[in-house]
């Protein structure tokens, strides 16, 4: 690429940065909601408030440190009661209060900093898999809870209208020995009166999710939806007041409650980072997604950002006597694309892999192969940098040795850049015929750079949001899917990027990588002239900049990449210098039997 073109990648790298600083700086608040939640509702069928328990990803052996912002509730006519349904993998807390999950634990995925258990659903905001006629302002009834003679719990109720509820909560038969995160729930509406009874739809709650960490990116707290063979979704950050950028005028006012027709949906959830909810209509799709946000507090930092959820379904008619059953499959764990694969309506879509989702399923089913023979994913994703480096190693080679060519025709191409400076048609086709009669490519250095772009593309978007690599630590990293911080420096938190609100945070790995890749362009060849040698030295600090609070495996990939290419790039200096031989064509034929 010549200089125009470096600048221009360089000028777009930084411009990303730029936009990133400007939207942190400038991160909209979520409003608090207009109502406590579906569980509180001010009227006489409303159940008493639950006991304070953690939200979703709070550590649940220790006391929550996270207190809904919400209004108090009106006390209620009956108490909550509490059924536990467990297997190996998962404990779920059913509720009496509309009949739910209050909560579902996770017993083997610690919370943040690696103490307790994850826990999704907060418990006093809607139940997981509880039946409203609108999320906003039903009330949730009273269920009676029975346990059946196969472990299952069942839950009834019966409305004014003589129309029996019962719900089934189970867990399938498990498939394997472990990450079973699945139950089955089963619904029976049953007209025990005298008239036929006409339900106009109802909302299944999806229940609610916030971020694990405090710094997880907001918008995976997201509400998801899948239809067409596509995943749709809105986060968060949705629900706040919308400003043109930089001019700062108002474009939107702020919204209490996303509210969208989703006819035909095979599934709704609730996501955040790394963990999801998600439910399944067995019987027929979603017609309708409703989600509002709400806030929790932080010991250690803002407000956390999340949301609570409800997926509208169809309304039926039953006359007396008729039976209407509906069955719901529901995930409620972390984020496994292994797992999520395997079932039939798309469920594995929630990883919203992106354009590059090939790359990103080859990169993770070769770790996670890696892994199960080394059992460390620190190691695993090093020795996969190896194979991938291994795989492109003869192309880099070529490339490098066109590169000192290049480097070798610096001096006749300043020449031609000199001669013909007030001609550049003239300059630029001396230059193309100067690297033709000494059989050199000009972009036989980009090859291997456009090759390892969607690998790179594929990494960071598939490291980000993939469970496994929670609390797996690695030499001095503690968690591989958490910056590898290793001290703050308080009080200059101003920084944009390399700062949080309690100070400078200083994170290793990706001053190695900076490092590395400093080192890596000293090592480099000099190609261009002196403006685009320049601006490629910056290039280690931006990518220094971008990656700096991400993942501490990309921070790992990218450092072992680099001091591999180091060690090509040394590799290749050991051999002969190129030699400048004029490439002769051959000559025309001309006549038979003449040379």
């Amino acid at each position: 690429m010549d200089r125009q073109a470096w600048i221009a990648v360089s000028l777009c790298v930084l411009g990303l940065v730029g936009w990133q600083v400007y939207m942190m700086r400038t991160a909209p608040r979520v409003p608090a909601p207009a109502v406590a939640s579906a569980s509180a509702s001010p009227t006489p069928e409303a159940a008493n408030p639950a006991p304070a328990s953690s939200p979703a990803g709070v550590p649940a052996s220790t006391p929550a440190p996270f207190a809904p912002l919400v209004a108090e509730p009106t006390p209620a006519a009956y108490e909550e009661r509490v059924e536990v349904l467990a297997n190996p993998d998962l404990e779920l807390r059913l509720t009496n209060k509309g009949g739910g999950i209050r909560e579902a634990r996770l017993l083997h995925h610690a919370g943040e900093g690696g103490k307790g258990e994850v826990v999704l659903n907060a418990a006093d905001l809607l139940p997981i898999g509880a039946l409203v006629e609108q999320p906003s302002t039903s009330a949730l009834p009273e269920f009676t809870f029975t346990r059946e003679a196969d472990g299952s719990v069942v839950g009834e109720r019966k409305t004014p209208e003589g129309v029996t509820v019962r719900k089934r909560f189970s867990f399938p038969t498990a498939k394997g020995p472990k990450d079973n995160y699945v139950i089955e729930m089963q619904v029976d509406f049953r007209n025990d009166g005298a008239q036929a009874y006409t339900n106009p739809g109802y909302f299944v709650a999806l229940g609610s999710t916030i971020p694990i960490h405090p710094s997880d990116l907001t918008t995976y707290t997201r509400a998801v939806w899948f239809r067409d063979g596509k995943p749709k979704s809105t986060d968060v950050n949705w629900f706040a007041a919308q400003k043109y950028p930089v001019l700062g005028i108002e474009r939107r006012a702020e919204q209490k409650v996303f509210e969208e027709k989703i006819n035909g949906a095979a599934w709704a959830a609730m996501s955040n980072q790394f963990f999801a909810t998600i439910v399944t209509p067995l019987n027929g799709p979603a017609t309708e997604i409703w989600a509002r946000p709400f806030e929790v507090a932080h010991p250690d930092s803002p407000p956390l950002r999340g949301m609570e959820g409800a997926m509208g379904m169809p309304g039926f008619v039953l006359q007396p006597g008729e039976t209407n059953t509906q069955r719901f499959q529901i995930y409620t764990g972390p984020k496994l694309y292994a797992q999520l694969a395997k079932f039939e309506h798309g469920e594995a879509a929630i990883m919203d892999f992106g354009m590059f989702k090939i790359v990103c399923q080859a990169l993770l089913n070769f770790m996670n192969l890696l892994h199960s023979f080394v059992g460390n994913y620190g190691v695993a994703i090093v020795l996969m940098t190896v194979c991938v480096k291994a795989v492109l190693w003869p192309l880099q080679s070529k490339a490098n040795k066109s590169m000192r060519k290049m480097s070798a025709l610096a001096p006749k191409m300043q020449a031609l850049k000199e001669k013909f400076k007030d001609d550049p048609t003239k300059m630029n086709t001396e230059v193309m015929k100067l690297y033709k009669e000494h059989g050199v490519n000009p972009v036989g250095g980009c090859l291997p750079m456009l090759i390892q772009f969607p690998i790179f593309i594929g990494l960071f978007t598939m490291l980000r949001q993939v469970a496994e690599l929670r609390n797996e630590s690695f030499l001095w990293v503690k968690d591989l899917s958490q910056p590898d911080t290793l001290f703050t420096i308080p009080g200059l938190g101003f920084i944009p990027v390399l700062g949080t609100p309690a100070g400078l945070t200083v994170n290793l790995l990706p001053i190695l990588m900076g490092a590395t890749q400093f080192w890596l362009m000293k090592m480099t060849p000099n190609t261009g002239d002196a403006m685009q040698r320049r601006v490629m030295m910056f290039m280690p600090l931006i990518f220094l900049v971008f990656c700096y609070n991400f993942a501490a495996a990309l921070a790992l990939y990218y450092t072992t990449q680099n001091l591999l290419s180091i060690l090509q790039y040394w590799y290749n200096q050991k051999q002969p210098a190129p030699v400048l031989t004029p490439v002769v064509p051959e000559r025309k034929r001309s006549g038979k039997g003449k040379k």
